[in-house]
């Protein structure tokens, strides 16, 4: 399938993290305008190109210092607004209908925001990108608790606070190493007693026991990444927790480029995705950070049609998965399936 065919299509973006996702163009402006003089370049391409670079150098922790200089951006309410604004442009440009973008509030605070003034921010330029893109996307909001501070309670209750605002859901995020899902239990029994969907990353590095405890002990909805799963599997045989993962229709936020920039994967062509799909899993395939992987929801597809042969069909089932795990409401889950669908069915 061609990028031009798959960019037409309607998509959906389940794992797109909000400060991995800037233009390069908006870093050198937000960072001139804020006196903010820690960037590694001032020259946009440049500055692409080094954002790249660390992606490409198959280190996670590598990988995620580069946040350090797109949040330093994204401290005010001006600055998160407009980041969040060109992000739901951008998805929209990209064909993708609908969104659920992440931050994590703790990370914004050092100009003197408060955690709510944050989401406000966010939402606001949310909505904001909505309207200028003419409606072509619905965009959600998750809110993350970084895996290593002890601020996931806290984050939790914020991601109460603000469900009726736009709020969708909560994740943890950040390093695996030593910093388990089983160590914030009591954020995410606050957030089940209220029925709070949560999705978690776990599996993308480290290996399946962080996945079991996402699932059996935190009551994930969604596995953000999940790919060590594959390890769960010999030939056609699933392991319990592999079985458990697929039969109740867990869904993945695979992110092809990014397992495959952080060692998660050796290639496209070697990623586990397609050998999940075969089996049953409930895959669904997202972009994670644009910028950093120099990527998008359509070339994310692309890849994965490249790899294993996929038409129009399986890109579509990839599609409706993704719908059917959405955070959305039952009924507009309902109404957005049968808009997707239709769209493949009509292509």
């Amino acid at each position: 399938m061609d990028l031009e065919t798959l960019r037409r299509l309607p998509k959906i973006a389940l794992h797109d993290h909000l400060d991995g996702g800037l233009r390069p163009a908006t870093i050198v402006e937000l960072a001139a305008e804020a006196g903010y003089g820690g960037l590694p370049t001032t020259d946009t391409e440049a500055l692409h190109r080094w954002f790249v670079e660390a992606a490409t150098s198959k280190s996670l922790l590598r990988y995620l210092e580069t946040f350090a200089q797109t949040c330093a951006v994204m401290q005010t309410k001006d600055q998160l607004a407009r980041v969040a604004a060109e992000t739901a442009v951008d998805l929209a440009d990209d064909g993708v209908v609908y969104a659920e973008t992440r931050f994590a509030p703790e990370q914004h605070l050092e100009a003197g925001l408060s955690l709510d003034e944050t989401v406000s921010a966010v939402l606001e330029g949310l909505r904001a990108g909505e309207r200028e893109s003419g409606g072509r996307i619905r965009m959600g909001l998750l809110l993350c608790a970084m895996r290593h501070t002890s601020r996931s309670v806290e984050i939790a209750e914020l991601t109460l606070r603000h469900r009726d605002d736009g709020v969708s859901g909560y994740d943890i995020a950040g390093a695996e190493v030593g910093f388990p899902p089983i160590a914030h239990l009591e954020a995410f029994e606050l957030l089940a007693n209220a029925g709070m969907p949560v999705t978690i990353h776990a599996g993308e590095w480290l290996g399946p026991r962080p996945l079991a405890q996402a699932v059996h002990r935190c009551g994930a909805w969604r596995i953000g990444h999940g790919v060590s799963i594959a390890a769960e599997i010999d030939g056609d045989h699933l392991s319990p927790l592999a079985t458990y993962v697929r039969d109740r229709r867990i869904p993945l936020e695979i992110c092809p480029t990014s397992n495959v920039h952080t060692g998660g994967a050796a290639s496209y062509e070697d990623h586990p995705i397609g050998r999940l799909d075969q089996l049953g899993f409930a895959v669904t395939v997202s972009s994670d950070n644009r910028l950093m992987s120099d990527t998008s929801t359509s070339q994310e597809l692309k890849h994965v049609a490249d790899a294993f042969d996929y038409g129009t069909d399986d890109i579509a089932r990839l599609t409706l998965n993704a719908v059917d795990a959405t955070f959305l409401p039952y009924l507009e889950r309902e109404r957005l399936w049968a808009d997707v669908a239709k769209a493949y069915v009509s292509h």
